[in-house]
């Protein structure tokens, strides 16, 4: 049997075997031999986990039969993909290797366990434009979980929860236009928090919510995508799928804490928008020497074509970490979209 494990480390050269077949990890140590898939050593937990679909060796260190390396042999990453992801819907979301656990697990089993991108029935519960239940959300004021009924209409473009179950009217909507989700476990203290980012009076507003079901939290974030997606369809009709799926949520570059200084007469807006460099935004180290109002030292200026907004970290390395995450977004080009994104920030009373 040892024989055979050159063989399978040979299959890892094939185009497409190079990269895990689930989260695109490169260079995959381990294989499932009954879905003739190479895959890397996080998502290999995972497919441990269903073991009547799934079953896994390591490449390198484990004995091969013939019979599972000729299997390898015929099937393979690509095939593999045209298979189970023949029928994925562009808004649904594939993880990668730096994603939480939950979204690389559901992923997984909607793949291979349920089978669902082979299916388009199989997608209703994400694709059906609506959705209704109940999930937990943090109180603003004490911190705890309370379940709370939640209405997402695709029609209304509005996401909607109640404070009691009976409730005629609700307690926040939430437009779709403005709406961001994305899995923030450590902050929420649940593997399955999602952190919903909306406007409110031209302010930004979060709320924590999670389901012990994984898949019912999973369905709902694909739900909040698909919502997102059909929306900026209607709003950006000559877009193409590749230019609005990266716009359907946005995981943070970072998150952390700056002091904010600047003139007397500056008013606090909550956030501010960042164009590209093409576009009159720049990033510059430090702050002019009239800047007053600030006890940290390390400081940054961010140039928007209106104003400056002076910002002071606590320590340089802080200060070089939101650099570089502020350069990322003005280095790169600005899309359609955020044209339309800019000209709210700019409107705003």
């Amino acid at each position: 049997m040892a024989q055979e494990r050159p063989r399978v480390c040979e299959l890892l050269r094939r185009p497409g075997n190079a990269r895990c077949a689930d989260c695109g990890a490169p260079d995959p140590d381990w294989a499932s031999y009954t879905l003739g898939v190479f895959i890397c050593l996080s998502c290999s937990a995972i497919h441990r986990n269903i073991p009547q679909v799934s079953k896994v060796k390591s490449v390198r260190l484990d004995a091969w039969e013939e019979a599972q390396v000729e299997f390898m042999a015929a099937h393979g990453n690509d095939a593999a993909r045209a298979t189970y992801e023949s029928q994925v819907p562009s808004f649904y979301y594939r993880p990668t290797p730096s994603d939480c656990h939950l979204l690389r697990e559901q992923w997984i089993r909607a793949k291979y366990e349920r089978q669902e991108f082979t299916d388009p029935e199989k997608q209703e519960p994400y694709s059906a434009g609506y959705r209704e239940g109940f999930l937990w959300k943090r109180g603003r004021d004490n911190g705890q979980f309370l379940s709370r009924k939640f209405v997402l209409t695709e029609r209304e473009g509005a996401l909607k929860y109640f404070n009691r179950h009976d409730a005629k009217e609700p307690k926040a909507i939430m437009k779709i236009e403005h709406l961001n989700a994305t899995f923030q476990p450590a902050k929420i203290g649940h593997p399955h928090g999602l952190q919903v980012t909306y406007l409110k009076d031209n302010s930004t507003r979060n709320i924590f919510i999670y389901h012990e079901d994984g898949k019912e939290m999973a369905d709902w974030f694909n739900a909040l995508r698909a919502a997102r997606f059909h929306y900026l369809q209607v709003a950006f009709p000559g877009a193409s799928d590749a230019d609005l799926v990266p716009k359907l949520t946005r995981n943070y570059l970072k998150e952390g804490y700056m002091e904010k200084t600047g003139p007397k007469d500056a008013f606090a807006r909550g956030e501010v928008f960042i164009g590209s460099r093409e576009s009159g935004y720049t990033v510059l180290d430090g702050l002019p020497p009239s800047a007053q109002g600030h006890h940290w030292p390390h400081g940054i200026t961010i140039v928007t074509p209106e104003r400056r907004f002076l910002l002071a970290c606590e320590s340089e390395p802080e200060r070089r970490a939101w650099v570089e995450a502020f350069r990322k977004v003005v280095d790169r080009p600005m899309l359609p979209q955020e044209y339309a994104v800019e000209a709210h920030f700019k409107h705003k009373p």
